[in-house]
C-alpha cells in the first residue's frame, strides 16, 4: 500500500501501451517542428533528424530497461531516485512537471487557435476540462480516445505525404544533404526535432497501469518510437521535396503550405483539422504523464501528500489529475504560453539525461553502458545547442527546483 492510496490498476496491454506512445509522439509537433528545424539546419535537416533519432533511440532503450526494473508511476523520477539518489530523481520530476505543465497549456491554446482563433482561450479551457474528465474516468477511456486521435492524425499525415510526393512540384534534388546551417545548426535542429517525438516516456510514466510491465514496456517503447520515426521521416521527405529547405524554413504552417504548393489547396482545411486533433492527442497524453509523475512525487512528499490518493472506483490518481487540470486550465485561460515554453525542450533533455545516467548503473559491463553513455552525452549536447533563450530559461527553471529542494528537501519523510 502506498501513501495516500492504493496502487493503480494494471489494465493496459501491449497494443494500448504502443498507442499511448504514438499519441504522445505523433502530435502537434510534427505540424510545427519542421519549420524551425529547417531554419536552423538548412540543407542539414535530414542529418539533424538522424541525430535526433540516435539520441531518441538511446533514451528509449534506457527508459525501457529501467521501466522493466521499476514498473511504477513516475518514470524517470522513480528511476533517478532509486539509482542515483533522491535529489536526481526529484530534479527529473521537477523538470518534467513544471515544463510539461506549460506544454499542456500551450497544446490547449494550439487547439483553440485551430478550432476558433477568436476564442482560443475559451476553447483551450474547454479542451482541458473535457480531457481531464476523460482521464478521470479511467485509463482505458483515455487509451480508447487516443486510438481515435492517432487514427485521424495518421490519415491526415498519409494524405499529406501522398499529395506531396505525387505532385509535379516534388523534386528529389531538394533532398540533397548538406550542412548549410553548419554543425551547430544541425545540432540545434536535432534538439528541436527530438522534442517533437520525445513522448515515448509517457509509456514509462504509466508503468503502474501496464499489464506484465517487465515484458510489455520494453517492447512497447521501441515499437512506438520506430513507428513514429518512420512517420516523421516520410513527412519530412515529402514536405522537403515540395518546399525545399529554404521554403520549409520560412513556412508558418509547414504541412498546410506544402499541400498548397503541391497544387491541392482544398486539403488545407483537412490539415488544419489534423493539427487540432494532434494537439488534443498531445494534451491528453501530457495530462496523463504529468498527473502520474505528480502522484509519484506526492507519495514521497515532494508535493502535497493529498495528491497521492487513488480513486477507489476508477483507479486513477484523481486528485493529481484534477490539480493538474486546474493549473493548466488557469494558465490556458489567462496566459499565452505558446511562445514562452522553450525551456520545455531543455527540461525534456535534462529529464532523459537523468534516465540515461540511471541506466548506466544497471549493469557494470562496458557493452551495456554504451547506449546510456551515448544517450547521456547526446542529451547534454542537444540541450546546450538549443537557442540561447531556451537554455537560459531552462537552467533558471532547474535552479528554482534546486532551491526548493534545498529549502524543503531535507525535511521530506522517507
Amino acid at each position: 500500500m502506498t501513501p495516500g492510496g492504493s496502487q493503480l490498476r494494471r489494465t493496459l496491454g501491449l497494443g494500448d501501451a504502443v498507442v499511448v506512445g504514438l499519441g504522445s509522439m505523433i502530435g502537434a509537433g510534427v505540424f510545427a517542428a519542421l519549420a524551425p528545424a529547417a531554419r536552423a539546419a538548412g540543407s542539414g535537416l535530414l542529418p539533424a533528424l538522424a541525430v535526433a533519432v540516435v539520441v531518441a533511440y538511446c533514451n528509449a532503450m534506457s527508459s525501457a530497461r529501467l521501466a522493466a526494473r521499476y514498473p511504477a508511476s513516475g518514470g524517470t523520477y522513480v528511476y533517478g531516485r532509486e539509482r542515483l539518489g533522491e535529489f536526481w530523481g526529484y530534479l527529473a520530476g521537477w523538470s518534467f512537471v513544471v515544463g510539461k505543465t506549460a506544454s499542456c497549456a500551450a497544446m490547449a491554446l494550439t487547439v483553440g487557435a485551430y478550432v476558433w482563433p477568436g476564442q482560443a482561450h475559451a476553447v483551450a479551457v474547454a479542451a482541458v476540462v473535457a480531457l481531464t474528465a476523460v482521464n478521470y474516468g479511467g485509463i482505458q477511456k483515455s487509451a480508447w480516445l487516443t486510438r481515435v486521435i492517432v487514427a485521424v492524425v495518421l490519415a491526415v499525415l498519409a494524405s499529406v505525404v501522398v499529395v506531396c510526393l505525387g505532385s509535379e512540384r516534388a523534386d528529389a534534388g531538394r533532398l540533397d544533404i548538406g550542412l548549410s546551417g553548419g554543425a551547430g545548426g544541425v545540432l540545434q535542429a536535432a534538439g528541436l526535432l527530438f522534442f517533437a517525438f520525445a513522448g515515448y516516456a509517457r509509456v514509462a510514466t504509466l508503468g503502474e497501469e501496464v499489464r506484465d510491465p517487465q515484458r510489455t514496456i520494453p517492447r512497447a517503447i521501441p515499437l512506438a518510437l520506430g513507428l513514429t520515426l518512420a512517420v516523421y521521416g516520410c513527412v519530412a521527405v515529402a514536405v522537403l521535396s515540395v518546399l525545399g529547405p529554404e521554403g520549409l524554413g520560412q513556412a508558418t504552417a509547414p504541412l498546410a503550405d506544402a499541400v498548397r504548393a503541391a497544387g491541392l489547396p482544398a486539403l488545407v482545411p483537412v490539415v488544419r483539422v489534423g493539427a487540432a486533433v494532434a494537439a488534443l492527442g498531445s494534451l491528453l497524453a501530457l495530462i496523463l504523464g504529468v498527473s502520474r509523475t505528480t502522484l509519484a512525487m506526492a507519495r514521497d512528499r515532494h508535493l502535497p501528500g493529498a495528491l497521492a490518493a487513488v480513486h477507489p472506483r476508477f483507479q486513477v490518481p484523481h486528485r493529481a489529475e484534477l490539480a493538474v487540470g486546474a493549473v493548466v486550465a488557469v494558465l490556458a485561460a489567462t496566459v499565452d504560453v505558446r511562445g514562452a515554453i522553450g525551456f520545455s525542450s531543455f527540461g525534456v533533455l535534462a529529464y532523459y539525461a537523468v534516465a540515461n545516467a540511471s541506466a548506466w548503473t544497471l549493469d557494470p559491463s562496458r557493452v551495456s553502458r554504451v547506449v546510456p553513455a551515448l544517450g547521456l552525452v547526446g542529451c547534454v549536447v542537444l540541450a546546450f545547442s538549443l537557442p540561447a533563450v531556451s537554455v537560459v530559461v531552462g537552467v533558471g527553471v532547474l535552479a528554482v527546483g534546486v532551491v526548493a529542494y534545498g529549502v524543503r528537501g531535507q525535511q521530506v519523510p522517507r
